[in-house]
């Protein structure tokens, strides 16, 4: 068994967090599950598979993970941090252990692939897929930048990073209709408006990595963020969205992703645009 933790996120997750549970039982030397204070059954899934419940108070995502790294009593360096509709596939299980078995001293953190699902349908086009995740890591050599409130990363400090070749598999079965997803992202709208004019309204960003076309994962993101905040709100979502839809060929993923593609790629960046303006003229 390795050397390694599983830390997993939760709120009432109940439909997804079975099967994130299932997919680390036996990996890992202990699993914690930091809690939101559920209401629904999610506690008790936990405790079935021998996972150690705290509850802390959640602010942003990026707080929380925080937290969990600095207070959780973690008997291991290395971390696999997992959100609770998160799963390994077997064969990202098998590629962890062998890892742990030959490399491990060679890295710092570990980049997994993401495979998103919505509503059954995996999202392999639109720029989607591969999508490359800081998720496991020694816990001393990362950080979360505070400033972001919804799509936290996490960043290392220092060392040298691997990119491992299967899957993560990401589906919400909290999403079981289009209007609990549409109420959600509504909500992250609101937070990711909040969180770039906050930081375009604060005399420029102090980046929490340098962002490089060039760099690694994370570099490569903030790269982009650090363009899209320089671009013209609505237009730059249009602009997107035909790159996605089009250059990408996210039009490939089928009636799902079309779905997906069209409110995800388009609406979504609309309405987050839309908040930035209200906060503008309020403040």
């Amino acid at each position: 068994m390795p050397d390694l933790s599983v830390i997993v996120i939760t709120y009432n997750e109940e439909k997804n967090i079975e099967a994130c549970l299932k997919s680390v039982q036996g990996l890992a030397s202990e699993i914690y599950i930091v809690d939101s204070f559920s209401s629904d059954g999610t506690l008790s899934i936990a405790e079935r598979y021998k996972a150690k419940v705290c509850r802390h108070e959640f602010k942003t995502h990026a707080c929380q993970w925080q937290w969990a790294l600095q207070h959780l009593p973690l008997q291991t360096e290395w971390v696999l941090a997992l959100d609770a509709d998160q799963r390994l596939s077997n064969e990202l299980r098998d590629e962890i252990c062998l890892f742990f078995n030959q490399n491990i001293s060679d890295y710092d953190g570990i980049y997994i692939n993401r495979r998103n699902y919505f509503f059954g349908k995996w999202i392999r086009y639109g720029g989607y897929y591969p999508k490359y995740m800081l998720k496991l890591f020694r816990r001393s050599k990362v950080f979360m930048d505070p400033s972001e409130y919804v799509d936290a990363h996490f960043y290392l400090n220092s060392g040298k990073v691997l990119c491992l070749k299967n899957d993560l598999i990401e589906e919400n079965l909290k999403d079981d209709r289009l209007a609990v997803w549409i109420d959600k992202h509504k909500k992250y709208a609101k937070l990711q408006a909040r969180e770039e004019y906050e930081v375009t309204c604060s005399g420029g960003r102090k980046w929490p990595v340098e962002p490089r076309m060039a760099g690694n994962p994370n570099e490569r993101t903030l790269w982009l963020k650090k363009g899209w905040y320089a671009s013209p709100r609505y237009l730059r979502a249009f602009i997107y969205f035909f790159y996605r839809f089009f250059i990408r060929l996210g039009f490939l993923d089928g009636f799902a992703g079309v779905i997906f593609h069209v409110l995800q790629g388009l609406w979504y960046r609309l309405l987050i645009d839309y908040y930035i303006g209200q906060i503008k003229r309020t403040s």
